[in-house]
């Protein structure tokens, strides 16, 4: 299955950072989101999404609201959702966790530790190689 990914973060810096890590993992296919706001709506308007990495801290919608959101409804619950954020203390993973997030990396990160997160998340859900 082609992944479609749908990367969120309120810095374009990030984003970027993200994509190219996934190009250089052999990913092509991405459309970029601001905010959870943001998200929500691409989410809602491209079915061919099948992907969410977001951050946490963003405005207007955060990554856990987001995160929230597409779990609470029927048609996008299922999709993974993979978490990059600079909040790594044991208490917010165990938030983000409890919200169904399938998986968490801690920034800053490596194209190889976002391969392996996406990789679990992949194995999980029984699409992995």
């Amino acid at each position: 299955m082609a992944l479609k990914f749908l990367i969120v973060d309120d810095s374009q810096t990030m984003r970027r950072i993200v994509v190219n890590s996934l190009k250089n993992l052999g990913y092509e296919d991405f459309v970029e989101a601001s905010d959870g706001k943001d998200a929500l709506l691409k989410l809602s308007a491209d079915e061919t999404i099948n992907f969410v990495i977001t951050d946490w801290n963003m405005p207007v919608l955060s990554g856990l609201e987001l995160i929230k959101a597409i779990r609470s409804d029927a048609k996008m619950g299922n999709t993974p959702v993979l978490m990059v954020t600079t909040r790594g203390v044991k208490d917010d993973i165990i938030e983000a966790l409890k919200a169904k997030v399938n998986n968490y990396v801690v920034k800053p990160f490596t194209p190889a530790i976002l391969r392996e997160k996406i990789d679990q998340i992949l194995a999980a859900a029984g699409g992995g190689n």
